[in-house]
């Protein structure tokens, strides 16, 4: 027995260890069949397994509840379930979520460039775009107004005395021809001595240098909001100083719902060659009423506010020339005008394509669609391109203003 017991004792981890034989068999089973004494001995047996097989006893693992395997796939399927109703459930959510916030500004921006796209092509757009239509007029002057606020006591300098400083600058319009580099001398009145220079060449060269600054300088100020204005919308996320920045720009160009895609074509220059020519011809190059009284570059009509009456219209009907404190504020109106009126939405998409196209901003090709500007019509176009022509005003388009600020500095 006891050398049963050492031959047992020395397999025993070979055959049936302790631990795997309580999992088998509970000891309580166990426990019933054998006395404590022969329970230990068998324990310990090499052949216990054959014994239990020939009394009839099953080995079987205690599997428990989870363990059966009819319960087990009743589980499964009852998990499964309800996974894939909350997630039924949730999905709307989780996809109105991601619209909404993750890629709001993507959606904006890809939503934009489309309808501008389709608006280039002549394709027509949906019913419900509004691309370049309707226009915010509570705004659209407020910094033009501003000029208002500069003291009126100005003084105006005699021809002699601005074409002494132009000498004494080194300023002549044949050195711009050539280096295309404009000096930043910004005057505020025309001199009222322009109808008495008798050489029609000698005043129309007095009048170019005269506004051709003011005009560049006011292309500039377009040029750095365009340029800001792409920076913002190629970003995933917008600061709220960028955010102010373009709430005000939407107003300024009368931009209704904060359509992007107006507010890109609306914000861009206007060709120096063609301002340069609608100013000779509104003014008579610098020698009309509305130029020498009311700065009036451009001939801009008002039914309301301060203006100057034309000589031929009744007192209490009609419009009025619109006046302004400085020059400058007359051409910043003008820019503007051309920039949201709905007469013009044509010479806007014009210049769009243009731009599509990587070509420059041609006035011979603009002009053509300024047929409303005056009420002579393609009479007035025809003039327009004229005066172009003849003054070579072209050679003007890619001048450059000398930078006052090291912010002016990246555009030339």
């Amino acid at each position: 027995m006891v050398k049963i017991k050492n031959s047992i004792s020395k397999h025993l981890k070979e055959f049936l260890p302790k631990k795997k034989l309580k999992e088998f068999l509970p000891k309580k089973q166990l426990k019933e069949f054998l006395p404590k004494k022969q329970l230990k001995e068998f324990l310990a047996q090499k052949k216990l397994k054959e014994f239990l097989l020939m009394n009839n006893l099953i080995i079987r693992k205690n599997k428990g509840f989870f363990g059966n395997n009819n319960f087990k796939s009743l589980y499964y399927t009852v998990l499964t379930s309800f996974v894939i109703i909350l997630l039924s459930f949730l999905m709307p959510s989780i996809v109105e979520f991601k619209n909404n916030n993750i890629f709001a500004s993507n959606e904006i921006e890809n939503k934009s460039k489309s309808n501008l796209e389709k608006v280039l092509d002549g394709e027509p757009l949906s019913k419900s775009s509004k691309i370049d239509e309707g226009l915010d007029l509570k705004n659209l002057y407020e910094d033009v107004f501003k000029f208002d606020d500069l003291p009126t006591d100005t003084v105006r300098l005699n021809a002699t005395t601005i074409e002494q400083l132009f000498k004494d600058t080194n300023y002549n319009l044949k050195d711009i021809r050539k280096t295309k580099l404009v000096k930043p001398i910004a005057l505020t009145l025309l001199p009222e001595e322009m109808k008495m220079i008798e050489s029609s060449q000698k005043r129309k060269n007095l009048f170019i240098k005269i506004i051709l600054p003011l005009i560049l300088e006011e292309n500039n100020r377009i040029k750095l909001d365009r340029k800001k204005l792409f920076v913002i919308l190629n970003k995933n996320n917008n600061s709220d100083q960028e955010k102010r920045w373009l709430n005000k720009k939407f107003k300024q160009y009368g931009v209704l719902n904060k359509d992007l895609s107006t507010l890109k074509i609306r914000m861009d220059e206007v060709p120096v060659s063609l301002a340069l020519a609608q100013a000779a011809k509104e003014t008579g190059w610098g020698t009309s009423r509305f130029a020498q009284e009311g700065n009036a570059l451009f001939g801009q009509w008002t039914w309301s506010g301060e203006g100057l009456k034309p000589k031929e219209a009744d007192e209490n009907e009609g419009h009025k020339v619109m006046k302004f404190n400085v020059l400058q504020a007359s051409v910043r109106a003008y820019q503007r005008n051309l920039n949201t009126h709905s007469t013009y939405k044509e010479f806007r998409l014009a210049r769009a394509k243009l731009r599509d196209d990587g070509l420059p901003l041609d006035s011979i090709i603009l002009s053509e669609y300024l047929d409303e500007y005056a009420e002579t019509g393609e009479q007035y176009v025809e003039t327009l391109k004229k005066i172009i022509k003849q003054n070579d005003l072209k050679d003007f388009d890619n001048a450059k203003l000398l930078p006052s600020s090291l912010e002016l500095e990246s555009l030339i």
